[in-house]
């Protein structure tokens, strides 16, 4: 759909997705997974860095185990589509580690040379 709001769109896709793990799911054959959401680093502010307006350039982690900033808006997207699903499905939460990671940007290492950003990443 043109110009479908985003986190609806977001929804209707777990939605559907859920539907598939509850019709075609074995449980006591298959373990099913969904992979959280990434979150993105677009304001220092959040990590009390007033001067940062992006990631780029970042070369620390944060410190502590808590991001001071919020949680990203689909994982309550995540949290309720997953409740509606009848069979077990395993959420491998990335989101807080994920979060300390305003560095973790792999990009810069590959084929772009660091011009972009990958602010939707993993790095363990």
């Amino acid at each position: 759909m043109k110009d479908m709001d985003r986190t609806a769109a977001f929804e209707k896709a777990l939605a559907t997705w859920g539907d598939w793990v509850d019709t075609n799911i074995d449980p006591s054959k298959t373990r099913a997974f969904f992979q959280g959401i990434s979150p993105n680093h677009y304001r220092g502010s959040e990590w009390n860095e007033r001067g940062a307006n992006k990631c780029q350039g970042q070369m620390t982690l944060l410190s502590g185990s808590k991001y001071p900033g919020a949680l990203p808006p689909a994982i309550a997207v995540v949290r309720r589509a997953l409740s509606k699903i009848k069979k077990s499905v395993t959420l491998l939460d990335i989101t807080s580690l994920s979060q300390l990671r305003k560095d973790g940007h792999p990009s810069i290492y590959g084929n772009s040379g660091g011009r972009g950003l990958d602010c939707t990443h993993w790095s363990p």
